[in-house]
C-alpha cells in the first residue's frame, strides 16, 4: 500500500482523494480552506487545513514521506507552480498534477512534473485508479471504458527465455499482447547509449528477454491476474 497526498479539494481534487480511499489507499487531504477539508474528513486517512506551499508546514505532516503527491489545486495557478516546485524539492518520486490550460500543462512539466493531467479530458475517479495501477513493474496503465484496458508491464521473471507461443498469454489469461518494447544498446564514436525497439506486430515464436515491456489489452479482471504474476 502506497501513501498518498491531495493538495487542492475542489470538485477533482476531493474526487481524487475519495476514490483512492475507497480502493484502500492511505490519503492525507489537504487544502487551506476549512469547509473543504471537513468535507473530505470521514471519507479519508487524514484531512489537514494548512498552507501546502509553507516547507515547514509540508514537513511536518510527512508530505515529505509520501509516495505520490497530487498537487489538485485549481485557478490559482502561482500557487499550483509553487506548490509543485515544494514537492520536487521534498524529494516526492511521483508528482502529478491539474492543469488549467496547455500554457500551465507546459510549465508544470518543465518544472518536472511526472504527469500532468486536463481536467476536461482525465476525470478525478479515473486518474486516482491510474495510480494504483501503475506499479514497480506496471509503467502505464490506460483505461479503455469500464471493463477494459491497455497496460504497460515488465514482463515478469518467469516469461524471460519464452516464447509467445510457449506462454500461450492469450489461453491462461484471456489477454493480448499487442506490442513488445525492447531495450537496444547502441554503440557510436566509442559511447553507448540505448534505444527503445517497438514491435508492434509480435509473432507467436518471437522471445521475451529480461527487462522487455509487454503492451497488453484486455478486461480489467483478466490484467488484475496478469500484474499479480509481475
Amino acid at each position: 500500500m502506497r501513501q498518498f497526498a491531495v493538495i487542492g479539494l475542489g470538485r477533482f481534487g476531493a474526487s481524487v482523494a475519495e476514490t483512492l480511499a475507497k480502493k484502500g489507499q492511505q490519503v492525507v487531504a489537504i487544502d487551506k480552506d476549512e469547509e473543504l477539508v471537513r468535507d473530505v474528513m470521514d471519507s479519508v486517512t487524514k484531512a489537514v487545513c494548512l498552507d501546502s506551499s509553507d516547507m515547514k508546514a509540508a514537513k511536518s505532516i510527512g508530505l515529505d514521506k509520501v509516495d505520490v503527491a497530487i498537487c489538485a489545486i485549481g485557478t490559482d495557478v502561482e500557487a499550483s507552480i509553487l506548490v509543485t516546485l515544494l514537492l520536487i524539492e521534498l524529494g516526492v518520486p511521483v508528482v502529478v498534477c491539474k492543469a488549467t490550460s496547455m500554457a500551465h500543462k507546459k510549465v508544470l512539466e518543465k518544472i518536472g512534473a511526472t504527469k500532468v493531467i486536463l481536467p476536461e479530458k482525465d476525470t478525478g475517479e479515473r486518474l486516482a485508479q491510474t495510480l494504483i495501477s501503475v506499479s514497480d513493474t506496471v509503467l502505464d496503465h490506460i483505461g479503455l471504458s469500464e471493463n477494459s484496458s491497455v497496460i504497460e508491464i515488465i514482463a515478469p521473471k518467469e516469461f524471460v527465455g519464452k516464447t509467445l507461443r510457449d506462454l500461450e498469454i492469450r489461453a491462461e489469461y484471456g489477454l493480448n499482447v499487442i506490442a513488445i518494447k525492447k531495450k537496444k544498446r547502441i554503440t557510436r564514436k566509442g559511447s553507448e547509449s540505448e534505444k527503445e525497439i517497438v514491435n508492434v506486430n509480435p509473432q507467436a515464436e518471437d522471445v521475451v528477454a529480461k527487462g522487455d515491456i509487454l503492451v497488453v489489452f484486455g478486461e480489467n479482471d483478466k490484467i488484475s491476474g496478469l500484474k499479480n504474476k509481475g
